[in-house]
């Protein structure tokens, strides 16, 4: 899992079918301090996360295809949290 900041949003007036209802957001990951650690990736959203929020991201593909249900869906990074506190 990753520890992220949603920085943005992608806006696209196509997209295939099978990412229908879900949001893409542009995640930071970020260290305990949320300090950035690297470069920023794109994830699905499906727990309704928005700029500023700090989010778990998986980053396996076979975890995000079983969450949408579709063993063929393409997609790689879905966000699957929103974190309350980092202690």
């Amino acid at each position: 899992m990753i520890l992220g900041k949603i920085i943005g949003n992608v806006v696209s007036t196509i997209k295939l079918p099978v990412y229908q209802g879900y949001k893409i957001l542009i995640v930071q990951p970020v260290n305990d301090k949320e300090e950035p650690q690297g470069k920023s990736i794109l994830a699905l959203d499906t727990v309704q996360a928005g700029v500023g929020d700090t989010v778990l991201v998986i980053d396996e593909g076979n975890s995000s295809r079983l969450i949408m249900n579709n063993s063929t869906a393409p997609v790689r990074t879905m966000i699957v949290g929103i974190v309350d506190a980092i202690k």
